[in-house]
C-alpha cells in the first residue's frame, strides 16, 4: 500500500488524462467540498459539464473559489487534467500568492486503459484524439514535474497502485498549536554563553554539564520550556558554547527554537556557498573548526532543520526571529521565511548604512501574541500584542526572556560590551523625553522621518532650512498644528485637441496601477484649509475656552482672532446639531477642506497680478485691433494680424472672466469639507470617500451658512458608461465656470503593486487653466510646448507628503508626544520648500 503524505492545508493538483479516474480517486480520498472539479465548474457557468467552449470562464471561477479556500487555510484539491505546464503554473502561482504548499498526485495509466474507460462515459465522453494528446503531454510533463515548484509529487503507476493508495495528512512543520507551555522565550543570545547560563538559572532551570564541565542541557522542575528566537551565534565570545547548550535543550525536549538570519547565513557558509564573512561569522566558523568536524556537522544539521516560525498554544502565540504579520501565521513559502528571518525592509539604508525596516508591529492587530528579536531595543515592551526580546546583550545591554503566558520579563545584564553596535539601541517606543518639548535638532540638518507603515522619508538639510524659516516666523502654535495637506499632482498632459488636462489621463493612471473604483470630486476654487475643533482644550495643551484652529496649507492662521472665534463657535454648534461627537466617539475632530471664497486670501494676487494683466492686455489688444482695422480699410494685407489680435482680445476677456468667477464678499465665508482626518483614537484614511462625503453633506445640510457640500461622481473604470458619465460631468462642471475635479481612489488609502499610489489627481478645466498658464495658453504656438511638462517629481513629493501627513494624524489620534507629530508636519513643509514648477 502506497501512503501519500500531504499537508493538512494547501493545494493539491490531480494530474492525469481524461478517463484516468481522477474524480473517483478524489471522491474516495477527500471530502466533498475539498474537491474543485473543472467539469463541475463548467456546469456552473453553462449548465453543461461537457461544454468545452466555457473552459476559460469555468477555470476563472475555479481559481476564484480556490483562492478563497486557500485564504481560509483549507485543503483544496483541483480535479482537472493538469497535463499542461501552463495550467499547472497558474495554480502553483495561486498557491504562492497565498503562501501555501502545493502538491501533485499523478495518476499514470496506460493510454489504452483511459481510452477504454472513456468509451463507457456516455455523455461525458471526450474525443479519443484528445486523450492521446493529453497522454503525450503527460509523458512530457513527468520529465520535469518535480522541478516546477511542487512541495511533493506522488506518481501512481497503474490501476493496482492507484487502488492501493492511502493518504496521510500531516501538520505543517510550524504547527505547534497543541503545545501550550508554559514557555520562557529568550531573545537574541549572539554567543553570550555566560549571560545565557545566568538567565536560565534566574528562571530556575537546572543545568547539565558534560565531562569537561560545559553546559549541554537545562531543564525546569515545573516542566517549563525555553524557546529561542534565533541569532544564537556571532559577535559574542562563545557561539559554539551557546549552540552546544541550545542544541542539547532542543534535542532533549526542554527547548524549541526558530532560526535567525545569522543561523541562516551560517548554514550557507557550511554548505560551501559564497557568503561575506562579517558581523562575527568569521569567529563562529573558527570556533566550529576548533570543535571538530563531528560537532560542526551536528550544528549544520540542527540549524538547517529549524522552521521559519512556530505557531503555539492553539494559535495564541507565534515565535519568529524578525516577527511576522498576521496573514503569514502558519503559512509556508519563501516570502514567509524571508519575513521571519529578516523582517520587512524598504530597500533603503539609514544614516548608518543599515537596512531601513518597516515597523510592522505598529500596524499589527492580530489575536496571536508575536514574540521576536532581530532589531535590538533598550527594553522589552508590548506594542500591539507584539514584543521584541532582543535587548542587545552582545552590545552591552541585557539578555531578556518573556515568561509566557504570564507576560513577565526576566533579564540579566551583559558582562560587558562584546561587540560595538553600529546603530545605537532604540527604545521600542522611540526616543523618550518630555512629550511637549520641541528641540531644534528635530527640524535641522538631514532627517530620516520614520513612519509606522510607509517606510522612511528623507529630508535634506536645504529643505529643512527653508521650512524652518516659514515655521518659526509664520506658523501657528505647534500644539495644534497637527497636519498639513499634501501637494496634489495634476493629470498628465492630455492628448485631446485644445485640452491641456482631461480626466482621460487621470483614469489611465489609476487603471495602470490596478485601481478601477474611483470618485471624482468637485474641486472648489478656494484655499486649502485644515479645521481643528475641540471641546477639550486640555487635550491640546490649550488655554481654557479654546475651541480649535483654522490653518492654511502651510500652517498659518487663516483669519484674525475674532473672526476665527466666531467661525469656530458656529462650527461647534453645527457638529453638536448632527451629533458628530457621538458618531466619532470623540471630543475633537480634524477636517480637511477648502475655505471659500478664494478671494479671501488671494485678493492681492487678483489685484496686483490678474487684474493688471487683464487691464493691460485688454487695452493693448483693443489698440492693436483699432490700428489694424484702419490699415485694412486702407487696403493693406493685415487680415492674419488682425485675426491674431482679435483672438488675443478674446483670450484676455476669457482670462478676466475666469478670475472674476471666484471673487466674492468676505461675509460669504464657507468651509467645503471633503475629508474627516482624525478624532480621538482613530484616523480615517482607510474609510472610503463615500463615508467622508456623507458626513460633509450632513454638515452642509445642518449649517449651510458655514459648511458647503462637495459634489461628486463615482466611477467604475471597467464600465464604459460610467466613465462617459464622469467625463460629461467634468465637462459640464468646467464649462459652467467650475475649476475642475479631483480624481481619487474610492477606497482612499491605496497601495498598488509597486507602492502607494496618488491619493488624488487634479484635473482642471480649460478656462481655469488660463489663470495658471496665461490667456493665450491654448494657442497652437503654446499648447504643444506646455504639454511637455513632467509630473514625476510632483507625484513623488505628493506621496511623501501624504504618508507623513497620515502618520502625523495617527500619532495625534493615539496621543503620541507632540514632538513626534511636529517632526512629521515640519517634514511636509520642508518637502514643500523644494523648487518644483508651481503651475503643476
Amino acid at each position: 500500500m502506497s501512503q501519500l503524505q500531504l499537508p493538512e492545508s494547501g493545494l493539491v493538483l490531480l494530474v492525469g488524462v481524461s478517463g484516468s479516474g481522477k474524480s473517483s480517486f478524489a471522491a474516495k480520498h477527500f471530502q466533498k467540498f475539498e474537491v474543485l472539479s473543472s467539469d463541475f465548474f463548467r456546469g456552473l457557468v453553462s449548465n453543461d459539464e461537457t461544454n468545452q467552449s466555457v473552459t476559460a470562464a469555468a477555470f476563472e471561477a475555479l481559481h476564484f473559489v480556490a483562492a478563497k479556500r486557500l485564504e481560509a487555510g483549507l485543503l483544496t484539491v483541483v480535479d482537472a487534467t493538469n497535463v499542461q505546464r501552463a495550467a499547472r503554473q497558474s495554480l502553483i502561482q495561486l498557491a504562492k500568492e497565498h503562501d501555501v504548499l502545493v502538491s501533485a498526485i499523478v495518476l499514470d495509466l496506460p493510454v489504452e486503459t483511459c481510452l477504454a474507460r472513456n468509451a463507457d462515459r456516455g455523455a461525458k465522453r471526450v474525443p479519443a484524439s484528445a486523450i492521446v494528446r493529453q497522454h503525450q503531454q503527460l509523458r512530457k510533463s513527468m520529465r520535469s514535474l518535480r522541478k516546477e515548484g511542487f512541495a511533493r509529487v506522488h506518481i501512481l503507476h497503474g490501476e493496482e497502485e492507484i487502488s492501493a493508495a492511502n493518504i496521510h495528512r500531516h501538520k505543517l512543520l510550524n504547527d505547534y498549536r497543541e503545545h501550550h507551555g508554559p514557555f520562557d522565550v529568550i531573545g537574541d543570545v549572539h554567543g553570550c554563553l555566560t549571560e545565557l547560563v545566568q538567565l536560565l538559572q534566574l528562571l530556575d532551570y537546572t543545568l547539565t554539564h558534560d565531562d569537561s564541565g560545559k553546559p549541554v542541557d537545562a531543564h525546569h522542575p515545573e516542566g517549563r520550556r525555553v524557546i529561542f528566537v534565533g541569532d544564537l551565534i556571532d559577535r559574542g565570545p562563545d557561539s559554539a558554547g551557546v549552540l552546544r547548550l541550545a542544541m542539547g535543550m532542543v534535542n532533549s525536549g526542554n527547548a524549541l527554537a526558530v532560526p535567525g538570519n545569522h543561523e541562516h547565513k551560517l548554514v550557507r557558509a557550511l554548505r560551501g556557498q559564497k557568503v561575506t564573512l562579517k558581523h562575527g561569522l568569521e569567529q563562529t566558523l573558527q570556533e566550529l573548526e576548533a570543535a571538530g568536524p563531528e560537532f560542526t556537522a551536528q550544528v549544520k544539521k540542527f540549524c538547517d532543520s529549524l522552521v521559519s516560525h512556530l505557531v503555539l498554544d492553539d494559535g495564541k502565540l507565534v515565535i519568529a526571529h524578525a516577527g511576522l504579520i498576521e496573514k503569514y501565521h502558519g503559512r509556508a513559502s519563501g516570502r514567509v521565511r524571508a519575513f521571519a528571518l529578516y523582517g520587512q525592509v524598504t530597500g533603503e539604508t539609514d544614516e548608518y548604512g543599515l537596512p531601513v525596516r518597516y515597523p510592522w508591529a505598529k500596524d499589527y492587530r492580530g489575536e496571536a501574541a508575536v514574540l521576536y528579536g532581530h532589531t535590538p531595543v533598550t527594553e522589552v515592551a508590548w506594542i500591539n500584542n507584539t514584543a521584541c526580546l532582543d535587548t542587545g546583550c552582545v552590545f552591552g545591554g541585557q539578555l531578556s526572556a518573556m515568561r509566557y503566558p504570564e507576560r513577565e520579563v526576566v533579564a540579566v545584564d551583559a558582562l560587558q560590551e562584546w561587540s560595538p553596535s553600529i546603530r545605537p539601541l532604540e527604545s521600542p517606543h522611540g526616543p523618550q523625553r518630555e512629550p511637549g518639548v520641541l528641540q531644534l535638532t528635530d527640524v535641522t540638518g538631514r532627517q530620516h522621518l520614520k513612519t509606522s507603515s510607509f517606510g522612511t522619508v528623507r529630508i535634506d538639510e536645504q529643505q529643512a532650512a527653508g521650512a524652518l524659516e516659514t515655521m518659526s516666523r509664520y506658523a501657528t502654535d505647534p500644539r495644534w498644528l497637527r497636519y498639513l495637506p499634501p501637494t496634489m499632482s495634476p493629470a498628465e498632459s492630455s492628448a485631446r485637441a485644445d485640452y491641456l488636462e482631461h480626466p482621460d489621463e487621470a483614469f489611465a493612471y489609476y487603471q495602470k496601477h490596478g485601481v478601477s473604483e474611483l470618485i471624482c470630486e468637485e474641486k472648489h476654487m478656494g484655499s486649502r484649509a485644515v479645521l481643528l475643533l475641540s471641546r477639550n482644550p486640555e487635550r491640546f495643551s490649550a488655554p481654557e475656552g479654546w475651541l480649535g484652529s483654522l490653518q492654511t496649507r502651510t500652517g498659518r492662521d487663516f483669519l484674525e482672532a475674532e473672526q476665527e472665534h466666531q467661525l469656530l463657535q458656529r462650527a461647534h454648534q453645527i457638529c453638536d446639531a448632527i451629533g458628530l461627537w457621538d458618531t466619532l466617539e470623540s471630543d475633537w475632530v480634524i477636517f480637511d477642506g477648502e475655505l471659500l471664497p478664494w478671494s479671501l486670501k488671494a485678493e492681492a494676487l487678483i489685484k496686483d497680478t490678474y487684474a493688471t494683466v487683464a487691464t493691460s492686455g485688454s487695452a493693448a489688444s483693443q489698440s492693436t485691433i483699432n490700428i489694424l482695422e484702419q490699415a485694412q480699410e486702407r487696403g493693406l494685407e493685415v487680415a492674419q494680424l488682425l485675426q491674431r489680435a482679435r483672438d488675443r482680445s478674446r483670450n484676455v476677456k476669457n482670462f478676466q472672466a475666469a478670475y472674476r468667477r471666484y471673487i466674492a464678499p468676505a461675509d460669504q465665508l464657507r468651509f467645503a469639507t471633503f475629508q474627516i482626518l482624525a478624532a480621538e483614537g482613530q484616523s480615517f484614511e482607510e474609510r472610503d470617500h463615500g463615508w467622508h462625503l456623507a458626513i460633509a453633506d450632513k454638515l452642509a445640510e445642518a449649517g449651510p451658512d458655514l459648511f458647503t457640500g462637495t459634489r461628486s461622481v463615482r466611477v467604475n473604470l471597467n464600465e464604459a458608461n460610467s466613465v462617459a458619465q464622469a467625463i460629461a460631468w467634468w465637462e459640464e462642471l468646467t464649462e459652467s465656470g467650475g475649476e475642475g475635479t479631483v480624481v481619487k481612489p474610492w477606497n482612499n488609502l491605496t497601495r498598488g503593486p509597486k507602492g502607494w499610489i496618488q491619493p488624488g489627481i487634479k484635473v482642471r478645466g480649460r478656462e481655469y487653466l488660463r489663470l495658471i498658464y496665461g490667456p493665450d495658453y491654448l494657442e497652437p504656438a503654446n499648447l504643444p510646448r506646455l504639454r511637455q511638462r513632467s509630473t514625476d517629481r510632483k507625484r513623488a513629493r505628493a506621496i511623501q507628503e501624504y504618508i507623513l501627513g497620515i502618520e502625523a494624524l495617527r500619532l495625534t489620534a493615539v496621543g503620541e508626544p507632540l514632538w513626534k507629530v511636529h517632526q512629521l508636519v515640519f517634514g511636509i513643509l520642508a518637502l514643500e520648500s523644494e523648487p518644483i514648477d508651481p503651475r503643476l
